[in-house]
C-alpha cells in the first residue's frame, strides 16, 4: 500500500515541494481524484490533483471537500495563515509543484503509484512488510523478525512481551548487535544463508540472552537479499517449517518489487544531479525538477570501502544516501564511478553538510570506512566548480592517516592550493633553470644543506633568528650559507616576485633530493 511519505519523497524527484504536511506520515493512499470544473458531481479521493486551480488556499477547500490526505497545486504563492490552518486541521498534506512540471506527467507518476500499490494488495506480494510479518508471526506462534542482507532490520511483529533481550537489543538499535553477529558466524548461520534456502534451527545462548531462533534465507536467484527470524527454543515442525519457507518467497517478492521501483526513482535523480555536477544552461530548472529549494548550496563527494571491498560499500552508502530521511531527504545524489556526489542545500557554515555525513556514516555498517570532502558554497550554475572543490577535497582526505572528519574546502583552501600546484607542477617538465633547481643539483652533488636554508629563510619573512632557529643552528650560518648561495645562482632576494615564485616551487615538491 502506497503511503503518504512514499508520495511526498517520490514526487520530490519530480518537481513537487511539500510545504504543509499533517501530523501522521504513515496515511495509506488508496484512489486519486482530478480536479473537474465542469463535473458538479461530488468526487473523494486521497490524493487530489488540482487541475486549474490558480491558488493554493482554493485547491486546500476543494481537498478537503473530496476528503483528500494531499492535494497537489501548480506552483504559487505559500499558503496564507488561514490556508495553513485550514490544511492542517483537514490533515491534508499541501505539495507545491513546480510550472515546469506538467500535469501530465504528474497525474502518470501518481496514478501508477497507487495502483501498484492496489495491485500488490490484490496478490502481488505485501507492501507492508510489517503487517505481513505479523502475520506470518500469527500462523507460525512466534515473534518474527525480517533482515536485510546487512542484518540491519526492515520489520518485525508487533508484541514484545515475550522477547529474549536478543530481539528486544535487535529492534532498538535496527540491526543485530555486533555481539550476536560474531556468535552467529561462529555457529555458520550466516555462511548457511549464503548457500542453502533451508531453513536452519540456531541453538540458544543463554549467555547471550538468546531464547534460539529458526532462520531462512530470503533470495532471489543465487542472490542473497535478505533473511527471516522466527523467535522459538526447538525447531519448527512440519507445516510451520513450510509456512516459513513459503513466507521467505514472499518476501522476496516484494523486496524485488521494491528494488525495481526504487532503482527507477534513483536513475532519474542521478541524471539530473549528474547534469548539475557536469554543467548546464538550465541548472534552475533542474534545481526545481529535483524539488531542492533554489538557494545556495555544497557538493560532497564521498568514498566508502570495507576493507579491499569498494564497490559494496560504495553501493550501500548510495542506497542509503538515496532513502528519505522523515518527511523528505535534505539533498539528492548521484553515483559516478566509486564517489557518491550529493548536492545539499548549505549556507556559509558547512555543519549542515557535517550532519548529513554523520546521518549517513551512522546507517552504514561500524565496519564500512568513509572519506569525503566538501565543496564550496555555490549557486545552482556554481555547481562544477563545487564538485571540483569537493573532489580535491576528498582527494586531501585520503591523504590524512585515520580521523572520520570530512575535508571541507572553506578551511582546508591552503593545503587544496597546494595540491593544486603539486599536481600542474607534476604535469608537466619541471625547470631546469632557476634558483630551487640549481641549489637542489648542489646539494646532491656536494652533501650541502641550501634547499633547506632557503626554505627556512623564506618562511621566517627574511628573519635570520627564525630561520637559524628552525635549522638549529647560528644566525652567522644562516648568512654564510646565502652568501655562498648567491655565487651558485641569482637569488635575487630583494624582489617579491622572485620570492613568491621560489615558495611556490618548494610548495610544488621541486627542491626535494632525488
Amino acid at each position: 500500500m502506497l503511503r503518504l511519505d512514499r508520495l511526498v519523497n517520490i514526487l520530490g524527484g519530480y518537481g513537487a515541494r511539500l510545504c504543509c504536511a499533517p501530523a501522521s506520515r504513515d496515511v495509506e493512499l488508496r484512489s486519486v481524484v482530478v480536479h473537474d470544473p465542469t463535473d458538479t458531481r461530488p468526487a473523494t479521493g486521497d490524493v487530489f490533483l488540482a487541475v486549474g486551480v490558480d491558488s493554493a488556499a482554493g485547491a486546500v477547500r476543494l481537498a478537503r471537500a473530496a476528503r483528500a490526505a494531499a492535494v497537489l497545486v501548480r506552483g504559487s504563492p505559500p499558503l496564507d495563515d488561514s490556508a495553513l490552518v485550514d490544511a492542517r486541521d483537514g490533515g491534508i498534506a499541501v505539495l507545491l509543484v513546480e510550472p515546469e512540471v506538467s500535469w501530465s506527467q504528474l497525474s502518470g507518476v501518481v496514478y501508477g503509484l497507487v495502483l501498484e500499490g492496489r495491485e500488490t494488495e490484490a496478490g502481488r506480494g505485501p507492501t507492508d512488510m510489517f503487517a505481513f510479518a505479523d502475520t506470518l508471526a500469527a500462523e507460525l506462534g512466534y515473534a518474527v523478525t525480517i533482515e536485510d542482507q546487512m542484518s540491519r532490520v526492515l520489520a518485525y511483529s508487533g508484541s514484545q512481551q515475550t522477547a529474549d533481550p536478543a530481539r528486544l537489543e535487535t529492534i532498538l538499535g535496527r540491526r543485530v548487535p555486533d555481539t550476536m553477529r560474531r556468535l552467529f558466524e561462529r555457529k555458520g548461520v550466516f555462511a548457511h544463508l549464503a548457500a542453502s534456502d533451508e531453513p536452519l534451527f540456531v541453538e540458544p545462548s543463554p549467555a547471550h540472552g538468546l531464547r534460539g531462533r529458526m532462520v531462512v534465507a530470503v533470495r532471489a536467484g543465487r542472490e542473497l537479499l535478505g533473511s527471516i527470524w522466527v523467535e522459538c527454543e526447538r525447531p519448527l515442525p512440519g507445516e510451520r517449517r513450510m509456512a516459513l519457507s513459503d513466507g521467505a518467497r514472499a518476501v522476496t517478492l516484494h523486496l524485488l518489487r521494491s528494488r525495481v521501483s526504487a532503482d527507477l526513482e534513483r536513475q532519474v535523480e542521478s541524471d539530473l544531479v549528474i547534469q548539475l555536477l557536469e554543467g548546464t544552461a538550465d541548472a534552475p530548472a533542474v534545481i526545481s525538477r529535483l524539488g531542492l529549494p533554489r538557494e545556495r548550496f555544497r557538493v560532497i563527494a564521498l568514498q566508502a570501502h570495507i576493507a579491499a571491498e569498494r564497490h559494496a560499500a560504495i553501493l550501500l552508502a548510495f542506497e542509503r544516501a538515496t532513502t528519505g530521511f522523515g518527511w523528505s531527504r535534505p539533498g539528492r545524489s548521484a553515483l559516478f564511478g566509486n564517489t557518491l556526489y550529493t548536492v545539499l542545500p548549505c549556507g556559509d557554515d558547512a555543519a549542515s553538510a557535517r550532519d548529513w555525513l554523520a546521518a549517513i556514516v551512522n546507517v552504514l555498517p561500524r565496519r564500512v570506512t568513509v572519506f569525503a570532502g566538501v565543496g564550496g558554497v555555490a549557486g545552482p550554475t556554481q555547481l562544477p566548480a563545487s564538485r571540483q572543490e569537493a573532489d580535491e577535497s576528498l582527494a586531501l582526505r585520503a591523504t590524512r592517516p585515520g580521523g572520520v572528519l570530512p575535508v571541507v574546502y572553506d578551511e582546508s583552501w591552503d593545503e587544496i592550493l597546494l595540491q593544486r600546484l603539486r599536481a600542474a607542477a607534476s604535469a608537466g617538465r619541471v625547470p631546469a633553470q632557476g634558483p630551487v633547481a640549481e641549489l637542489t643539483r648542489h646539494d646532491a652533488d656536494h652533501g650541502t644543506r641550501y634547499v633547506a636554508t632557503l626554505r627556512a629563510w623564506l618562511e621566517a619573512q627574511g628573519d635570520l633568528a627564525v630561520a637559524a632557529g628552525r635549522l638549529a643552528v647560528h644566525p652567522n650560518t644562516v648568512r654564510y650559507r646565502l652568501r655562498k648561495m648567491s655565487e651558485i645562482t641569482d637569488l635575487q632576494l630583494d624582489l617579491p616576485e622572485k620570492r613568491l615564485a621560489m615558495i611556490i616551487a618548494l610548495a610544488a615538491g621541486q627542491g626535494r633530493q632525488p
